[in-house]
C-alpha cells in the first residue's frame, strides 16, 4: 500500500497529540478503535491505507515535546494514564519530524513549508497536509484571490491556513482543513489544486453540537415541522475556547455552524450560537441547544438538548479517518475538492448533501469506488 505522510499544522495541539498517540495505541493493540469511521464494517475492503501506513510530522509555534503534551492530556482526563509511557517511542519518532512553523507570511513562508514538506516526503508515497491549528478570523476578500494568475506575486494576501494550502498544492500534497479557517476555499487555490492534480477537503470538523444538528434538522424538514428559531450556547475550555473568545475567530466558527441549519432546513432561522470560554473546563465542552418549532395548526413546541464531550477525543479519530481517505485520494489521482468527504465537516467544500445519513452513504460509496 505504501506509506502516507500526515503533516499536521498545529502538531503539538491537543487534537494532533491525541491523534498521534491514538494511532500508536491502535497499532500496538492497546486500545479499541471506537470513533474511527473508517474502521467500521462498511469500509472493510475499501483499500484504504492502514493505520500502520501513517507517518506523522508537522509544524507548530510551540516547542513543548509531544510526550509532555500527552502527559498533560492524561492529567486532563483525555488520555489513559499509562498511554504516554507505552507509546513514548512513537511520540519521540514523530517529535523528531516536527519543525518550527514559519514566523511570517508571504513567499518566504511558503518556500519554507514547501522545503519542509519535501524533506518529510522522502521515502513516502504521498503526503497529506492536515490543518488542526487555531481558528482564524474571516479572511477579507482581495482581488488576488480570484485566480492563480492574479495571486502569483501577491502571496502575502493569504492567511496562514491558505498559505499552507498553497504550499501543499505546490509540493504535490493533499490538503484537509479541519478548522473553519479559509484554507483552500479561494478560487485561486481551487485552480491550483486542480492543475497540480491533488485533492483537498474541509472545512471545520463536525464533532459535537453540529453533528447533532445535521441529524435533527433533516428530521424536522422531513416531518414537515416548521423550525422558527434555533439557538445555542457553547462552553469551551482549553486552547480552542481561548481562541474562540476572540470575536474574529468566533465569527468564522459561527458562520460554519449556521451552514448546517440553513442547508438542511432550506431557509435561515432566527437564533445565534454563543461561545463562552470557561478555562476550568479544560479540553471538555458543553453545548446547549434550544429549538422552537411549529407543528399542526401552528402549535408551538420546543426541543432542548445538551451535549457534553471531550473535543480531542471526538476529533482525533476523524483526523485519522481523513488522513487515510485523503491518502487514498492522492494515490488514486483525485484532483480538486472531494465533496464526498462532507460527512466530516460543518461547511463542506464541493456540491454534496448536508444531512448526515446522505453524507455517510456518499462517503461509503466513494471509499469503495
Amino acid at each position: 500500500m505504501g506509506k502516507i505522510g500526515v503533516w499536521l499544522v498545529g502538531a503539538r495541539g491537543s487534537v494532533a497529540t491525541t491523534a498521534i498517540a491514538g494511532a500508536a495505541a491502535l497499532r500496538a493493540g492497546l486500545a479499541e478503535n471506537t470513533g474511527c469511521v473508517t474502521e467500521l464494517p462498511d469500509f472493510a475492503g475499501a483499500d484504504l491505507p492502514g493505520l500502520g501506513d501513517l507517518v506523522f510530522g508537522g509544524h507548530d509555534v510551540v516547542d513543548t515535546p509531544l510526550v509532555k503534551r500527552a502527559e498533560r492530556l492524561v492529567a486532563a482526563g483525555v488520555l489513559p494514564p499509562a498511554l504516554p509511557g507505552a507509546v513514548a517511542a512513537e511520540l519521540d519518532a514523530a517529535e523528531a519530524r516536527l519543525r518550527p512553523a514559519p514566523s511570517g507570511g508571504g513567499r518566504a513562508a511558503i518556500d519554507q513549508v514547501i522545503a519542509d514538506l519535501a524533506e518529510f516526503g522522502k521515502g513516502l508515497d504521498h503526503v497529506v497536509v492536515l490543518n488542526v491549528a487555531s481558528t482564524e478570523p474571516p479572511c477579507p476578500p482581495h482581488p488576488a484571490h480570484a485566480s492563480l494568475a492574479a495571486l502569483e506575486g501577491h502571496e502575502d494576501v493569504l492567511p496562514a491556513s491558505s498559505l499552507y494550502a498553497y504550499a501543499a498544492f505546490r509540493a504535490g500534497c493533499g490538503f484537509v482543513d479541519f478548522t473553519p479557517s479559509t484554507g483552500a476555499r479561494l478560487p485561486a487555490l481551487d485552480e491550483l489544486a486542480r492543475s497540480a492534480g491533488v485533492p483537498y477537503a474541509g472545512r471545520d470538523g463536525k464533532t459535537g453540537e453540529t453533528l447533532l444538528r445535521s441529524v435533527l434538522a433533516p428530521m424536522f424538514a422531513q416531518r414537515g415541522l416548521d423550525v422558527l428559531a434555533w439557538s445555542g450556547t457553547n462552553l469551551l475550555g482549553g486552547g480552542d475556547g481561548a481562541t474562540l473568545a476572540d470575536p474574529g475567530p468566533a465569527a468564522s466558527k459561527n458562520a460554519s455552524k449556521q451552514q448546517v441549519l440553513q442547508q438542511n432546513l432550506g431557509h435561515p432561522v432566527d437564533g445565534e450560537v454563543h461561545i463562552d470560554h470557561v478555562p476550568a473546563l479544560g479540553d471538555w465542552k458543553t453545548a446547549w441547544d434550544h429549538v422552537l418549532f411549529a407543528g399542526f395548526l401552528g402549535t408551538r413546541m420546543t426541543l432542548q438538548l445538551t451535549w457534553q464531550g471531550c473535543d480531542s477525543a471526538l476529533a482525533a479519530p476523524l483526523v485519522l479517518d481523513l488522513a487515510r481517505l485523503t491518502g487514498k485520494a492522492c494515490r488514486d489521482g483525485v484532483a480538486g475538492p472531494v465533496a464526498d468527504f462532507g460527512f466530516f465537516f460543518k461547511d463542506p467544500v464541493g456540491a454534496g448533501p448536508h444531512d448526515l445519513a446522505s453524507q455517510y452513504a456518499a462517503l461509503r460509496a466513494w471509499a469503495h469506488r
